[in-house]
């Protein structure tokens, strides 16, 4: 039944694979290992639709690791704008000069887990898919496809060994990037949290979750927390069509990007006159960041003019924030 369900897997793959700009097609030489890693490391937390035109922009302008390798950083984490969770970025400039400096990427899971910001599931990911390694690969897609394949109920928090061990004697040896990729595939675009595509896909007749007749309740959602509520000020300093802009301190949330400058964010709100405020939701809280006038330049920073604030390197929150005061500016000069 295993072997069975991987050959009808690759075969529906064959014929159904998302064409991606950093994937092969199926059967065909593995991709560049470069392109690999990029991938998954922009593809974690962030949508394939999103990353997919932000991927293509980064390889047109650093195209090998060692271009990446010798990129300055504020470049870098300018172009990673938008992107967010910027530790990843952080930890992409630091693995692309490790791997520079070695030559070339590890072909092992074991030797890629030594690599700055490579885990274990891209270490498994750039193991099978760039270098053909039998490697068990699992992302949230594919651990729901393994759960409901052989009916796990409880939340995917609670059953990873179990998944693992069962995802494992799944993975053939033979094309495991096309398998892991398949799985990918069939967990995004099939087999989704909400709705799947039972009729369309080459497991149901083996599948567990399908024979219930209730799918979606495989696996139990976790139980959601409640976020913590924050709130920051931002300091709005303008001189001659350009606002004075700062850089974050290298460590911590938002590290090294551009931003307006403030003083530290609090459980407290602040109850000055603002010009605007925005709602932002990170990880583990959210966030109002109040935006307030302020007549003169604070800390290390540069004027950037306002006509070209989208070259600015702002990460969402700070270019939401920047929006909200021009479009207040706009409304109030109508």
């Amino acid at each position: 039944m295993v072997a069975s369900a991987a050959e009808r897997l690759l075969t529906h793959y064959d014929c159904h694979a998302r064409v991606l700009p950093w994937r092969s097609l199926p059967g065909a030489p593995p991709p560049d290992p470069y392109r690999v890693w990029l991938s998954e490391v922009m593809l974690q937390q962030t949508t394939v639709a999103t990353v997919t035109p932000r991927f293509r922009r980064f390889v047109e302008r650093w195209p090998t690791v060692e271009a990446l390798a010798a990129a300055p950083d504020q470049e870098v984490l300018s172009e990673w704008a938008g992107l967010g969770y910027y530790a990843r970025a952080r930890n992409l400039i630091a693995c692309a000069r490790e791997v520079a400096a070695l030559g070339c990427f590890p072909e092992t899971e074991a030797e890629l887990r030594k690599l700055p910001g490579i885990g274990a599931y891209t270490a498994a990911a750039i193991a099978a898919i760039a270098f053909r390694q039998r490697a068990v690969v699992i992302d949230t897609n594919v651990a729901r496809v393994v759960a409901r394949y052989h009916g796990i109920a409880r939340p995917l928090d609670e059953s990873r060994s179990e998944i693992q061990k069962l995802a494992d004697a799944m993975t053939p040896a033979d094309r495991p990037g096309d398998f892991a990729q398949a799985m990918m595939d069939l967990g995004a675009t099939i087999c989704r949290p909400r709705g799947p595509d039972c009729a369309a896909c080459p497991l149901a007749a083996d599948c567990i979750a399908y024979e219930s007749g209730c799918p979606e309740s495989f696996p139990t959602p976790k139980a959601k927390r409640k976020r913590p509520h924050r709130h920051g000020l931002a300091w709005w300093i303008e001189r001659n069509g350009s606002v004075w802009l700062v850089r974050r301190p290298a460590k911590g949330i938002l590290g090294g990007m551009a931003a307006l400058p403030g003083p530290d964010w609090t459980d407290e709100p602040f109850a000055k006159p603002r010009l605007a405020s925005v709602t932002f939701g990170f990880t583990h809280f959210t966030l109002d960041l109040h935006v307030v006038a302020r007549p003169e330049p604070v800390g290390d920073g540069w004027w950037q003019p306002l006509h070209s604030i989208a070259e600015a390197g702002l990460p969402t929150l700070y270019l939401k924030a920047v929006e909200a005061v021009l479009e207040r500016k706009e409304a109030l000069a109508a």
